[in-house]
């Protein structure tokens, strides 16, 4: 009987997809498959098994996954803000070495990585790997919009997508630019394939693939659909263009691309970038009110924990889970336009015991989820408090693939590898996370200083022990003017060697601006 039990049990796991395969094998652990998994203003308290006693929304597919492999509690992105951090995520490299000294990539604006920056993608295919990238991408691209084309992609004016349709000037622009193949986006940065809509909350409000629109643009987003929780801007779309199923089709798209290259003979790399909890707040009718939370970004946080559960259960029932490293973590912290104040009044805090959100050079706003899982690599149910940083994935596939690295690429990243094999060493002892106007914070172990004001008490530069004060209570600037002093010099010294690793000196793209 008690045979019968087991045996039921472990097909009713792998029914579920919840099973993890045997452990990798030597020759697998040199070139693992890797999924990189990328929310979008998730904050660190909106993980139930990262906020256990504050985080009120169900997470189960992430939780089982950090059950499965490493939970990291002192990760950080590059940035309190979207582009940036992605940037880094890719190219291990701060992002305000480039033009990206504040705020984010704007509307119709450029690509921000240079055509010959070596991204973790180009990495993956030198080592052979198929890449993909699949969801928001936020990062630029060549849009042939000429100067005489500008005034057709902006300044709409209150009654378009409100009565007044687009103009016969603005179709016929449209239509000539997004005919014509897109530069400078993933396929220009390593990925050999790309699906998603680049921005979901601006124009243009379509899904592209590779280089191409899918479809022409041809009309305004209905105007109720351009308000605080959906669309930013006005501008092309394709008629009848709904938020709702861009989640969905991004998950479909991930698995798809799993299936793919499982039946293939060589390995893939898969970056996820999700497009929420960020806005559109558009919730699909199965999750709508699911959260009992009365917002919708709760009940979104728990519709991506389901996309993320059916992506994992792919590389399962493709066979590739034992040979696959999946990596979780967040952009940022969580928006607070999305409710924090009425989230926490009713007990979640998605910030977790960390002070500030999203746009912050506090703790809430850099401070991320981070999760790995790797069969037989990685101890199942393990935690590691070591300093960490988005820039270290490059550093570390590269340790995992057996590549040197050269001088001018991953500049500011440290490989991991040591601590996912369970060393209570540390992988780097600073790094640098901004808030969105740019201003820096520099961790020094457990010392962090933040070049930043704060207005509600009128002090202009902070220093905090994150070891005895993680919620950054105590301004210790003051009292320890000596250790400011190293800290400022230690920032400076990072931005004019062009790099925070050992090697040889490069070159920042632009005047770095200072905030010391």
């Amino acid at each position: 009987m008690d045979a019968l039990v087991i045996r039921l049990g472990f097909i009713a796991a792998v029914c579920a997809g919840l099973l993890i395969c045997p452990p990798a094998t030597r020759a697998e652990k040199s070139s693992p498959n890797v999924v990189l998994i990328l929310a979008d203003d998730l904050g660190i308290g909106d993980v139930q098994c990262y906020n256990p006693d504050r985080g009120k929304i169900p997470t189960p597919n992430i939780d089982q996954l950090a059950a499965d492999g490493m939970r990291f509690t002192d990760a950080h992105s590059s940035s309190a803000v979207c582009s940036p951090s992605r940037y880094t995520l890719l190219t291990g490299r701060y992002h305000w070495r480039t033009r990206l000294q504040r705020g984010i990539v704007e509307l119709w604006e450029p690509p921000l990585i240079a055509p010959q920056r070596l991204t973790v993608a180009g990495l993956a295919k030198r080592r052979g790997y198929q890449t993909a990238c699949i969801g928001k991408w936020h990062l630029g691209w060549d849009w042939g919009i000429t100067a005489g084309q500008r005034k057709f992609f902006g300044n709409f004016g209150p009654e378009a997508g409100a009565g007044r349709g687009p103009s016969d000037p603005e179709l016929a622009t449209w239509k000539e630019v997004f005919s014509k193949p897109l530069g400078g986006g993933p396929l220009a940065a390593g990925f050999d394939r790309y699906f998603g809509a680049d921005v979901p909350n601006w124009p243009p409000y379509c899904f592209i693939e590779d280089h191409q629109t899918v479809g022409v643009p041809d009309s305004f987003l209905p105007r109720d659909m351009v308000r605080k929780g959906l669309a930013s801007h006005q501008g092309p779309a394709l008629a009848g263009w709904k938020f709702e199923p861009i989640l969905p089709a991004l998950g479909e798209r991930a698995s798809a691309f799993i299936r793919d290259c499982a039946q293939r003979s060589k390995p893939f790399f898969l970056y996820f970038p999700l497009t929420v909890p960020h806005t559109p707040l558009s919730v699909n009718e199965p999750w709508r009110g699911k959260s009992r939370l009365d917002r919708d970004v709760a009940d979104l946080v728990m519709e991506m924990d389901d996309v993320v559960g059916k992506v994992l259960s792919s590389l399962n029932s493709a066979g590739v889970a034992s040979n696959t490293l999946v990596i979780f973590t967040s952009d940022n912290g969580f928006a607070p336009v999305a409710g924090n104040r009425e989230l926490e009044s009713k007990g979640h805090f998605p910030s977790g015991p960390y002070r500030g959100y999203k746009f912050d050079p506090w703790e809430g706003g850099h401070r991320v989820p981070f999760i790995v899982r790797w069969p037989g690599v990685v101890q199942p149910g393990a935690s590691c408090e070591a300093l960490i940083h988005h820039a270290d994935l490059m550093a570390t596939l590269a340790a995992v693939w057996e590549v040197t690295l050269p001088e001018d690429a991953a500049e500011d990243s440290f490989n991991i590898l040591p601590l996912l094999k369970g060393s209570r060493g540390k992988a780097r002892k600073h790094a640098v996370s901004c808030a969105f106007n740019g201003a820096p914070t520099l961790r020094q172990d457990e010392w962090k200083l933040v070049c930043a004001p704060d207005e509600r008490l009128g002090t202009r530069v902070h220093l905090f022990n994150l070891k005895n004060d993680p919620a950054e209570t105590k301004n210790l600037a003051t009292a320890q003017p000596d250790r400011v002093r190293k800290m400022r010099a230690a920032l400076d010294g990072i931005i004019d060697s062009g790099r925070s690793t050992r090697g040889k000196r490069q070159a920042n793209d632009v005047e770095v601006r200072r905030h010391l």
